[in-house]
């Protein structure tokens, strides 16, 4: 009886031996760095500590800081991360974090977070004394709750924890900015822009379907701040929307903001560049016009924008995702991201289109707009009804 038997080649042992050796490798130093990340958290919080009692008592005068910092860069040559600035942002590492400390260190079920650096124990002060009174530095240990983010807070670095207590002032955005850092694994300076660009209150805002279809968080979360959940295109010639023709008002509007992309494209956000409106797309014979077509570089993707003169209907998501697919297939180059999809609605519900959407694979939000004409109802009333408003037109 003959037998098919698959022999290794030795190519291919040597790749599988040496994909096994590379993977547990990366893991070990994942974990090295992870374990010299907390000490360096638990040594930064400690000298915090002792710099906010000593200066905050006023135990040292102004210019000590700065002094210590000179000091131990005489004695210790080459070391780095000790400037005057550096050990003032240890003080206000240690000042931001002070409330959620275990102050009884004797109360052994009190969940542990930071433990000091080896052989510091020891060092505790256990008569509660000012540190001013010590030389040595204290052992780091918090009272937690379920909800604190324990492993994010360990595992992110010092610079990130800065920034974020820096920029970020209440204590919900900072675990929220946090546990997106450790998350996304995002950069410093990127994590600062979108503190500034407080994706705190922004986040979700626009019904999407981002996380679920754009595989990168970091991507995803940038394009969910990318977009707003309403707009207002207060250029559009409102005296030429009364027609009551669907079709006719919203080439209205198209046109309203191609004679006005520059503000469309400030309204929309920074590093939009516009490709076209009617965009022909062509595929298998059959031919497709969407309304707008740019190009973000931040998210290094098209935009696809969808146009409608009234509420959100379902069916607009399958025509929004079908021109997804062919400028994916079709349009978009080797280098670039997915094509994103907005569509602009006249209202929406959020909660029914945050259901639907879920529900398609290509990356797509719904937004609303308003023009000129959606003044308050003060205002409306200062003016002739939408009847007599059309006969004089």
């Amino acid at each position: 009886m003959n037998q098919n038997i698959t022999i290794p080649s030795a190519d291919s042992e040597l790749t599988n031996a040496v994909q096994v050796i590379k993977d547990a490798i990366l893991q070990s130093q994942q974990r090295a760095l992870q374990s010299v990340n907390q000490e360096q958290l638990a040594l930064y919080y400690g000298i915090g500590k002792f710099i906010s009692s000593n200066t905050r008592n006023k135990n040292w005068g102004k210019g000590f800081i700065e002094a210590v910092s000179e000091q131990l860069r005489k004695e210790m040559p080459g070391l780095r991360g000790f400037s005057s600035r550096n050990l003032k942002n240890m003080r206000m590492f240690y000042e931001q974090w002070e409330q959620i400390e275990q102050h009884n260190s004797a109360d052994e079920t009190a969940k542990m977070m930071l433990n000091s650096a080896d052989g510091t124990a020891e060092l505790v002060n256990a008569d509660n004394q000012p540190l001013i009174s010590t030389n040595k530095l204290p052992e780091v240990r918090f009272a937690i709750d379920a909800d604190f983010p324990i492993a994010a807070f360990m595992s992110i670095g010092f610079s990130h924890h800065i920034a974020i207590i820096s920029q970020a002032k209440t204590y919900g955005e900072r675990l929220f900015y946090i546990q997106f850092a450790y998350d996304t694994k995002v950069k410093v300076d990127d994590l600062t822009k979108l503190i500034e660009e407080d994706l705190y209150h922004h986040r979700g805002n626009l019904p999407n379907n981002f996380k679920k279809t754009i595989p990168d968080q970091l991507q995803a979360f940038r394009t969910i701040t990318m977009f707003k959940d309403e707009y207002l295109l207060d250029y559009i010639n409102t005296e030429e929307l009364f027609v009551r023709d669907k079709d006719r008002d919203e080439k209205v509007i198209e046109q309203g903001i191609i004679n006005n992309v520059k503000n469309f494209i400030m309204t929309f956000g920074k590093d939009f560049t516009f490709v076209g409106n009617q965009y022909h797309l062509e595929k298998f014979g059959v031919e497709e016009f969407p309304d707008l077509l740019f190009y973000n570089r931040e998210l290094s993707a098209l935009v696809c924008v969808e146009l409608k003169d009234g509420p959100f209907k379902t069916a607009y998501l399958g025509q929004l995702a079908g021109y997804l697919k062919i400028l994916d297939d079709e349009v978009r180059k080797p280098n670039e991201n997915q094509s994103i999809g907005i569509l602009l609605c006249k209202s929406a519900n959020k909660k029914f289109v945050e259901y639907v959407i879920q529900d398609y694979d290509r990356p797509m939000g719904v937004a609303t707009y308003k023009t000129s004409a959606d003044m308050d109802e003060h205002l409306k009333k200062l003016l002739p009804p939408i009847e007599e408003l059309e006969k004089l037109l």
